[in-house]
């Protein structure tokens, strides 16, 4: 008797056990169901990112041309400032050099003030010559 009832608690004890294991089983399987929805959905997203991207690439590429297509319209237009920006330079230093040439030439011979002298006869002779 103790061993048929061993036997009855056993076979019991395994049909709790499969019990069990069938319900975590079936847990399991929704889990699984709703990671491959969660997936399903991200690969989508990540489809539609990329599509956005792709586009977003182009019309970076797009606008890129465009700037450097305005860019060469534009670059003669700075390379005539930039040689009347030199032109307008050289005056310039010429026009110094004249002026430092002048004020030299200045420093160099001071004006002679007049000198009056006084002749014989009474009259005053003036000398307006500078050198």
């Amino acid at each position: 008797m103790v061993i048929q009832l061993s036997i009855a608690f056993a076979a019991i004890a395994f049909i709790c056990l499969v019990v069990f294991l069938i319900l975590t089983l079936r847990k399991g399987m929704t889990t699984l169901a709703e990671t491959n929805k969660t997936l399903g959905d991200v690969r989508n997203a990540i489809h539609g990112l990329t599509g956005e991207a792709t586009q977003l690439i182009h019309t970076a590429n797009q606008v890129t041309r465009d700037v450097k297509g305005k860019i060469k319209t534009i670059d003669p237009i700075f390379e005539s400032a930039h040689n009347v920006g030199e032109v307008i330079q050289t005056v310039t230093e010429t026009f110094k050099k004249n002026a430092s040439d002048i004020g030299q030439s200045l420093k160099q011979e001071p004006e002679k003030p007049a000198a009056s002298v006084k002749s014989k006869n009474g009259s005053i002779r003036v000398n307006t010559k500078f050198q």
